[in-house]
């Protein structure tokens, strides 16, 4: 994780370090495609045909490359913060953020949008950080619960405080698109802590969301 320039230790909610992917990322792909092949072989797909042939690398591709960035550390976004010199006090939300994940227990899309609130001590972040940060954390398979406390615990280490709020609200493809194939309903769920866990400062961040 960068920090202002310089390199600090990124931790999971249990404050355990993830296990470092040893591979290098030509090998991850080739590895993938072989394994994605073999899927498609198994489904009775026509590798010679000319728009499959190809896909096996082309998935491997995007995993590594792009959906699944998040996996690995080193893309976590550099951060920039700002002293808070004019002793602003307070709340700071930044809603209405893009959020596109992939479900870990069906490895099928969820997207929505997170809203996400804190009260700064001695610094901000730079406008677009608190984005990237959520789309880093996002771009991995992830559970919509899990990824609001990792997004609450990422900032409020990051930011140096206590007082923060999350919200998400998100379509999940794997309710949508097989079991009960319901494409209307929406998952939201919600991380306070601090101030925020106080009825004054949480009515003040939802109102600022639904204004």
């Amino acid at each position: 994780m960068k920090v202002n320039g310089t390199t600090a230790g990124y931790t999971t909610n249990s404050g355990k370090k993830p296990m470092t992917l040893e591979l290098d990322k030509s090998t991850k792909i080739e590895k993938i495609a072989l394994y994605f092949k073999k899927i498609m072989e198994t489904l009775d797909l026509d590798l010679d045909d000319p728009s499959l042939m190809d896909t096996p690398e082309r998935v491997a591709k995007m995993y590594v490359n792009e959906i699944f960035k998040g996996l690995d550390n080193a893309n976590f976004p550099k951060i920039s913060f700002f002293e808070n010199n004019y002793a602003y006090k307070e709340i700071i939300v930044i809603r209405n953020i893009t959020l596109y994940s992939y479900c870990e227990h069906h490895f099928v899309p969820f997207f929505g949008k997170v809203n996400v609130g804190y009260l700064p001590n001695n610094k901000v972040l730079g406008l677009s950080k608190v984005n990237r940060i959520v789309q880093f954390l996002a771009s991995k398979p992830q559970v919509q619960e899990k990824l609001t406390v990792e997004i609450g615990n990422t900032l409020m280490k990051l930011l140096e405080t206590h007082d923060m709020a999350v919200s998400i609200e998100a379509h999940h493809l794997c309710v949508a698109s097989r079991g009960v194939e319901d494409s209307n309903s929406a998952t939201k769920t919600k991380f306070f802590s601090g101030r925020f866990k106080k009825n004054k400062y949480r009515s003040q961040f939802l109102a600022s969301i639904l204004a």
